[in-house]
């Protein structure tokens, strides 16, 4: 293009465009973004993300009568995994950018969600301006049996909001008819809570995320899928291992508290851990050699990072189990500290051997651009 233009992005995060009204991403023009949006509305023409096309189709039509170089975009996640959805987004941006030539960016959203991606966006192209578009509702759209309706009838809700509720009412219901409703209310908010903590941490995602990778070692017959269910037979075997040093060292007269039971599972399960880790690592290196050289350089680290930080883990479980009244654990505070010292040690070692490698994994990678560049 002979001038940098302006490209005005519509952002739809967990992809109604495509679940809903089948049209791939990332879409480009005025013309391909205006039947995109005609499709989603004849579809759902509820959907807020609908507004948010429209809006962005409207600010290119202003923009293009000033006499601006502009363009416009719609990009789109994944409506299962947010996760591989926002990589996908930054992928198409990146398309999006070199092909426009755009020196700059104008987000049009319909709301907070979708602007989880700013940063994302801001890394590859400088945002000017934030535009998110607010759909004013008449009063009767807005009652309580609307709300209802919506959260009933959009899975992504539905997920969040109904499967605790229900979950919390099926062990209740359980708990009563097994004969052991003083313990109901305990089950129902112990499992509820680590539902809570697994969406607060993120836990679930990195689920989702291992599952997707999983599907996709298999469907593009990569080696990393061997390793995948190999380390989940083997982390399966830590859980085991880790279960019993807790019933070993568990003394039945007295409570060792829920710090130093998990300190113990930890202590029992740990090597196994990082066997099923440097599994794992070591198939996503091969995966990289033989098909993507250009990323060898992020996860050659990968087995160096995890050893030292199952090497500092290890030695701080048996460090805190030497010092604690633990008749039948085998190391005294001696050897408890001087596990620990060597553990950091070697930890840190682990972990600037990884790098000094990493280091050169890349320069090898320069010297080879290079080469062929020549």
């Amino acid at each position: 293009m002979s001038e940098p233009s302006i490209l005005i992005l519509s952002v739809d995060r967990d992809d109604d465009i495509g679940f809903k009204s089948r049209v791939v991403s990332p879409v480009l023009g005025r013309d391909a973004c205006l039947a995109a949006a005609n499709a989603l509305a004849l579809v759902d023409p509820e959907d807020s993300d609908l507004n948010a096309i429209f809006q962005a189709i409207k600010m290119y039509d202003e923009l293009q009568n000033q006499g601006e170089m502009v363009e416009i975009a719609i990009l789109s996640g994944n409506h299962q995994d947010m996760l591989s959805g926002d990589r996908k987004i930054v992928f198409d941006l990146d398309l999006i950018v070199k092909k426009t030539g755009a020196s700059s960016c104008i987000l049009v959203t319909d709301g907070v969600e979708d602007e989880y991606v700013l940063p994302l966006i801001q890394s590859r192209i400088p945002v000017s301006n934030l535009r998110r578009v607010v759909v004013t509702q008449i009063p009767n759209l807005e009652s309580t049996y609307y709300i209802i309706k919506k959260i009933f009838e959009d899975p992504k809700i539905a997920r969040v909001t109904l499967v605790p509720l229900g979950m919390a009412m099926l062990l209740y219901a359980i708990a009563y008819l097994i004969g052991y409703p003083e313990g109901a209310t305990i089950i129902v908010f112990g499992i509820v809570g680590i539902y809570l903590l697994f969406r607060g941490f993120g836990i679930d995602e990195t689920l989702r995320y291992f599952y997707s990778s999983l599907q996709t070692s298999l469907s593009h017959g990569r080696f990393s899928f061997v390793t995948y269910i190999v380390s989940l037979c083997i982390g399966a075997i830590g859980i085991i291992v880790g279960l019993s040093r807790v019933l070993e060292y568990y003394p039945s007269e007295e409570s060792m508290g829920l710090f130093l039971i998990f300190v113990t599972f930890v202590y029992g399960s740990i090597g196994w851990f990082i066997i099923a880790g440097l599994i794992i690592s070591v198939g996503k290196i091969i995966d990289s050699y033989f098909n993507e050289q250009e990323n060898l350089g992020k996860v050659v680290v990968l087995p160096f990072f995890i050893g030292a930080i199952g090497i500092i883990v290890l030695g701080a479980s048996i460090y805190t189990l030497s010092i604690s009244a633990i008749t039948n654990f085998p190391q005294s505070q001696v050897s408890g500290i001087q596990y620990l010292t060597l553990a950091l040690i070697g930890g840190m070692a682990c972990a600037f051997i990884g790098i000094y490698v990493q280091s050169l994994i890349k320069r090898w990678q320069k010297r080879t651009i290079s080469a062929i560049s020549e």
